[in-house]
């Protein structure tokens, strides 16, 4: 199955997490996402020395899809003015605000104001539930919002993300324009679980993203092709024991 039959298969949206304006483009041009996410980390992997001028070439070429930029700042009136420079670039664009300063100051208080002015927000590197139902309680109702929680590194942890992502999406239940993004997925399963629980949005990398077609395969088939992968590239390297 290729992945533009995954994806009309699947109720949850799959969005893009990076930050190589290239690949962003060939993604929207073939209809395989319904979104873009990145953040300072994905930009500085990628080699982005001007932050502005990136997020403008992003939107330009994707207008009509909802992108995700991030405020960098620590302390929460220079997050608010970032917001404010961010949200006037103008295509379907959300200002994603951290769940806290690097202090670990909640950023609720500037939640709250943002999303009552009708921002359209995504709230990040949440991890636990309470953080999730301090957020529902912020938000309005009337105005956008996406709450993504990092259940790859709650996974990391050593935890499983699956029960903790069910009572996330229940916190949400009140909120009609919030939507439960599933961030930082480490495999293909992540969207199969990330589906199954209701999660409106998930957040894949390109390395996963081509692994998406994989879904539903025979594993007869699958064994016998990794069977052969292994023989042709043994083959291919020239390696000899007898």
């Amino acid at each position: 199955m290729g992945i533009d039959a995954v994806s009309k298969a699947l109720k949850i949206k799959i969005f893009m997490d990076g930050a190589d304006i290239e690949p962003m483009k060939a993604a929207h041009k073939a209809g395989t996402v319904k979104g873009f996410t990145t953040n300072p980390t994905l930009m500085r992997k990628s080699g982005i020395t001007d932050y502005a001028a990136f997020a403008k070439a992003a939107i330009a070429a994707i207008p009509d899809l909802p992108i995700s930029f991030e405020v960098f700042s620590d302390d929460f009136a220079s997050m608010e003015a970032e917001a404010r420079v961010i949200a006037s670039w103008g295509g379907d664009t959300f200002v994603k605000i951290p769940i806290s300063n690097t202090k670990g100051e909640s950023a609720v208080p500037l939640i709250r104001k943002l999303s009552a002015e009708g921002f359209s927000l995504n709230v990040t590197a949440m991890m636990t539930l309470k953080q999730v139902k301090d957020v529902a309680a912020a938000v309005s109702p009337n105005s956008r919002t996406i709450v993504s929680v990092f259940a790859g590194r709650v996974a990391d942890a050593g935890v499983d993300p699956v029960p903790l992502m069910r009572q996330c999406k229940a916190a949400l239940a009140g909120l009609p324009k919030a939507e439960l993004l599933w961030a930082s997925p480490r495999e293909v399963l992540n969207l199969v679980q990330a589906e199954e629980i209701g999660c409106d949005i998930i957040t894949i990398t390109s390395d996963i993203l081509a692994k998406v077609p994989t879904i539903g395969k025979d594993l007869d088939q699958f064994s016998l092709d990794t069977v052969k992968m292994f023989y042709n590239d043994a083959k291919a390297a020239g390696f000899k024991l007898i």
